[in-house]
């Protein structure tokens, strides 16, 4: 049998003491399945003194988690730590200057620095993997960089993010605010005390760009993803897509623009109605799925976990078996030289219905407002709700539209900008697939 691969452990949170409960459990399938022993030789975390549930006692401990990377004994480092920059950064730059390979969960750091991290792991004949850091347990980056690696593939889409999920899926299930509903995510553990980087879809954009990377032989382009989140989405919206036979669920979707006459990149993060007949439209719970469309393997569909220690380490030792059985491809399914730099496709050009709604001032006049705007705008409407007061006293008026230019919809609502029949912000919900 092959030597022990040693293994460096940075971050010991929820997934990195998963981590260790893996290999220390798993030890004998491990091993077998890799060909060869896998241990942890050094550790290292914010706070020593933590008690984690687990004996640290077996592994060196440094507190300087750079020097990880410059151990003799040390032959992959795994970060676990998170942030785009900092410490993890410079940890990742160390690893493939002193000869490691490096594994991570941290897919903001991915989504901004990959292409330079990937060119240094080719430079230096090292791995570089992070199947953790995009849903989770679900095998997703190696489904597009290995499975289906013969496919141009069309179009990436799915649910990108857990905790919107939750929030989305329980309010749909029980009818109550968003606020509320927030509240006890937060409470149960699915969303952070600032929950921002989640709702408002910061998260799902970073998974995005790394995805759309991997589909389409793309640079890593996250400025580009454009974000919306879900702050905005009423009861009342989840309530009538409903009635239209629809589910309301954050997509962020990627895909190829040739209307423009050359091969631009479109990507977005954004909450959509979900026809019933879509898989999508049932995943529930933190439950995270990712659809990608290839030329010849036609729809294939990753559905599982998003999040959660032992999915996540899971992801994390999975890649780790892959270097000890000498996998060294490039991390983003081809060599970066062989990436294209694509321009952003702008979306005022895609044809899409759109449900919209609008909390207005009751009064008369208002509805003739919104409907002038959408005529001298040129959007057609399919079908006009309008509701009762809420708690604050606006009516709720919701329409949906035939398909049209999505700038239209855009100008509509610029020329409404400013207009005291509106209580608030209007609120855009693209229809997927129509």
């Amino acid at each position: 049998m092959a030597k022990t691969l040693n293994i460096a452990l940075a971050g010991l949170g929820t997934v990195g003491t998963g981590v260790i409960r893996l290999l220390t459990e798993n030890a004998d399938l491990i091993t077998r399945r890799a060909g060869r022993p896998i241990k942890i030789t050094a550790v290292t975390a914010r706070d020593r003194s933590k008690d984690r549930g687990i004996d640290l006692s077996v592994y060196d401990w440094e507190d300087d988690m750079s020097a990880l990377a410059a151990r003799d004994d040390v032959d992959i480092v795994v970060e676990l730590v998170g942030g785009s920059d900092g410490p993890a950064l410079t940890l990742a730059r160390g690893s493939f200057a002193g000869g490691k390979s490096f594994v991570t969960a941290n897919k903001a750091m991915v989504a901004h620095h990959g292409l330079s991290l990937a060119k240094s792991a080719e430079e230096a004949g090292l791995s570089f993997k992070y199947e953790a850091a995009v849903a989770g347990g679900i095998p997703v980056i190696k489904g597009l960089r290995e499975g289906a690696a013969a496919n141009a593939i069309e179009r990436v889409y799915g649910i990108l993010n857990g905790t919107c999920n939750y929030i989305l899926s329980t309010m749909e299930k029980t009818g109550r605010g968003f606020d509320d509903v927030l509240a006890e995510a937060q409470q149960l553990g699915y969303a952070e005390a600032d929950p921002g980087f989640d709702i408002d879809g910061v998260d799902a954009a970073h998974k995005l760009s790394i995805l759309s990377s991997l589909a389409f032989g793309a640079e890593i382009d996250f400025d580009a993803v454009e974000q919306t989140g879900i702050r905005k989405i009423l009861a009342a919206d989840i309530a009538q897509a409903d009635t239209l036979g629809y589910r309301i669920r954050l997509i962020g979707i990627g895909e190829i623009d040739r209307k423009s006459g050359d091969a631009r990149l479109f990507q977005r993060v954004h909450p959509y109605l979900v026809p019933l007949s879509n898989p999508l439209a049932h995943v529930s719970g933190s439950t995270n799925a990712v659809v990608a469309e290839g030329n010849f393997s036609g729809r294939l569909l990753f559905q599982g976990a998003g999040a959660g220690d032992g999915p996540t380490a899971s992801a994390v030792v999975a890649d780790i078996i892959d270097i000890a059985r000498g996998e060294i491809g490039p991390a983003f399914s081809m060599p970066v030289a062989s990436l294209d730099a694509m321009d952003k496709a702008e979306s005022g050009h895609r044809m899409s219905k759109a449900y919209l709604r609008f909390e207005v001032s009751d009064q008369p006049g208002v509805l003739a407002e919104i409907t002038a705007a959408m005529r001298d705008a040129n959007v057609s409407i399919e079908s006009l709700i309008q509701k009762g007061r809420n708690k604050d006293g606006a009516v709720l008026v919701a329409m949906v539209t035939h398909k049209g230019p999505e700038a239209n919809i855009t100008a509509s609502l610029e020329a409404l900008k400013g207009s005291k029949s509106l209580a608030g912000d209007p609120m855009v919900i693209h229809i997927l697939g129509a």
